[in-house]
C-alpha cells in the first residue's frame, strides 16, 4: 500500500485477472444449487428469470463494485468509506459493504465444512471405494465419513491451510498465480465430465427437467431464489469484488471485463446440471439438491459404472467440485484478509492465518457438533443434522446477499455523483444505461423480491407467514 492507504498490488495480466474473477464466481452454488433449483422452481421458467436478474441486476452491481473498488483502491469496507468522505457524506455509508463482508465471512464459515467433505470423497473416489454401492451403504458412507471427526478436522486443517499460504502470498504470488493454473483444468473436466454424461446419461430427462417452463410454480419466492442465485454465483453482494476491484490497472476495461465474468459464470451454471443429472436420471437416483446429491446420488451413479471409468469419472467429478470450492474459498478470505492488512501492523500473511484460525475453530466446532441420527432397529444411520448449514445458507441467499446488494445499488447510484464513476466506465451509451438501472431499477426490483420473497421462504422454511402471525399477535380486531 502507498501512503494514502492504496493498494500497490495489482493483477499481473488482464487474462489473470479473468481466471481470478471467473474462480471467484463459478463454486458450488454453480453445481448444486443452481440445476436443482431451477428444475424445482419452474425449469425454464426460473432460468428465463435467473438470466434477468443477472443482466439487469447482477451485472450492473457487478460493474458498480468493480468501479468502485478501483475508484478507491482500497478494501471493501476501507473503500466505501473513502468514497463517501470524498462525495462530503458520513463514513457510516460503510454498511453497505461491511454487511456483505460478514456475509462473505459466514458463507465460508459453511463453504469450507462442505469443501472438507468434497475432500474426503475425492480420496475416496480416486480409491474406487464407490464401485457396487447402493444408496443404503451410500448413506452410511457419508454419515460414516462426516461422523469421523479427527479425519474431517485434519483435512478441514490441510484446506484452511492451503487457503492461507494461497491468500497469504498476495495478489500476483497467490491469487492469480492459483487461479490462472486451476481454472483451465477446471474448464477442460468440466467439458470432459459433460461429454461423458450428456452420451451416457438420460440427457432428454435432463433438459425437460432443466428447461422445461413451468411458470405454474413460480412465485415471489422464485423470484428471490433466482435473485440470490445470481447473488451468490456471480459474488456480488458480499465486498468481494470491490476488493478484486482494488487490485485493477487503469488500462482494464470494467464494462467488457464485467460482462466476461458474468458470461463465463452463466455459462457454467446452465451447463452444470448436464455433468449432474443425465448420470443420476439413468441410475434411477433421488435428484434431491444439496449435500444428499453430491454426497450420496453421485457415488451410487458412479458406482453404476463399470471398470476404471468409474472411478476415473468420479475422481474427474469430485476434482473439479474441489477446484471451485477452493477458487471460491480464496477469494472470500481475501475479503477479510484485504481489510485486515490496512490495520497497522498487520502483515497479509498475518492476517490470513488469523481468519483461518477463526475458521478453524466454527468448523471445529461444526464438526464436533455433527452427529448421524441411528435406527435403534437396525443400528443404521437414517439422518444427519445440517442445521446449521441449511440455517446459513437461507439467511445469505434469502436475506443477507439480496440486502448487501440493495444497499450497494443505493450508494452507488444515489450517493456517489456520475463524476465519480465516469472515469471508470467512461462517458456513452454504457454509462447512462448503467446509470438509470444502478439509481431506479437495481434498487427497485430487490427491495420487492427481498420483501415478498422473503415471507414466502420463511413460511416455507419454518410454516410462518408474517401477516398472519401479526394478525394472530394483534387480536382479530387489529
Amino acid at each position: 500500500m502507498d501512503a494514502i492507504g492504496r493498494k500497490t498490488d495489482t493483477w499481473g495480466s488482464r487474462f489473470g485477472f479473468i481466471m481470478a474473477a471467473v474462480g471467484s464466481s463459478v463454486g458450488l452454488g454453480n453445481f448444486w444449487r443452481f440445476p436443482y433449483t431451477a428444475g424445482e422452481n419452474g425449469g425454464g421458467a426460473f432460468i428465463v428469470i435467473y438470466l434477468l436478474c443477472v443482466l439487469f441486476i447482477g451485472l450492473p452491481l457487478l460493474m458498480a463494485e468493480y468501479g468502485m473498488g478501483r475508484k478507491s483502491g482500497k478494501s471493501a469496507i476501507e473503500g466505501v468509506q473513502s468514497l463517501a468522505r470524498a462525495e462530503g457524506k458520513t463514513q457510516y455509508w460503510g454498511i453497505a459493504t461491511w454487511v456483505g463482508s460478514l456475509t462473505a465471512f459466514f458463507i465460508l464459515t459453511f463453504y469450507m465444512v462442505i469443501s472438507v467433505w468434497l475432500l474426503a470423497f475425492l480420496l475416496q473416489a480416486a480409491q474406487g471405494t464407490f464401485a457396487g454401492m447402493d444408496a443404503a451403504s451410500s448413506f452410511q458412507n457419508f454419515a460414516g465419513t462426516v461422523s469421523n471427526r479427527f479425519y474431517i478436522l485434519t483435512l478441514l486443517f490441510l484446506f484452511l491451510l492451503a487457503n492461507i499460504f494461497v491468500v497469504g502470498r498476495g495478489v500476483k504470488g497467490g491469487l492469480e498465480r492459483a487461479a490462472t493454473i486451476l481454472m483451465p483444468l477446471f474448464f477442460i473436466m468440466l467439458i470432459g465430465v459433460v461429454i461423458y454424461a450428456v452420451t451416457q446419461g438420460d440427457f432428454a430427462k435432463t433438459a425437460a427437467f432443466l428447461f422445461e417452463p413451468k411458470w405454474e410454480d413460480v412465485g415471489f419466492k422464485t423470484f428471490l431464489s433466482a435473485l440470490g442465485q445470481a447473488f451468490f454465483s456471480i459474488g456480488v453482494g458480499v465486498g468481494l469484488m470491490v476488493t478484486y476491484g482494488a487490485y485493477l490497472s487503469k488500462d482494464t476495461d470494467i464494462p467488457r471485463s464485467s460482462a466476461i465474468v458474468v458470461s463465463a459464470d452463466t455459462f457454467v451454471a446452465l451447463i452444470a446440471g448436464f455433468a449432474i443429472f443425465p448420470i443420476v436420471f439413468a441410475a434411477g437416483l433421488n435428484e434431491a439438491g444439496g449435500p444428499g446429491l453430491f454426497f450420496i446420488s453421485m457415488p451410487v451413479a458412479f458406482g453404476d459404472i463399470t471398470g476404471i471409468a468409474g472411478t476415473i469419472l468420479a475422481t474427474t467429478f469430485f476434482g473439479l467440485a474441489l477446484f471451485a470450492a477452493f477458487t471460491s474459498s480464496i477469494s472470500l478470505m481475501e475479503v477479510g484478509v484485504s481489510w485486515l492488512e490496512e490495520r497497522q501492523g498487520v502483515t497479509r500473511m498475518g492476517a490470513a492465518t488469523g481468519v483461518g484460525f477463526v475458521l478453524f475453530m466454527i468448523g471445529a466446532g461444526y464438526i464436533f457438533s455433527t452427529n448421524p441420527v441411528i435406527d435403534p432397529a437396525t443400528g443404521a444411520a437414517v439422518d444427519l443434522k445440517t442445521e446449521y448449514l441449511d440455517f446459513v445458507d437461507f439467511m445469505t441467499e434469502g436475506l443477507l446477499l439480496p440486502l448487501g446488494g440493495l444497499l450497494v445499488a443505493v450508494f452507488a447510484g444515489w450517493i456517489l455523483s456520475r463524476n465519480m464513476l465516469t472515469t471508470e466506465f467512461g462517458e456513452g451509451n454504457v454509462m447512462n444505461l448503467w446509470r438509470f438501472l444502478i439509481r431506479w431499477f437495481v434498487p427497485a426490483f430487490i427491495s420487492i423480491v427481498l420483501l415478498f420473497g422473503f415471507l414466502d421462504k420463511i413460511q416455507d422454511q419454518y410454516g410462518v407467514y408474517l401477516p398472519d402471525f401479526l394478525t394472530a399477535l394483534l387480536g382479530p380486531n387489529s
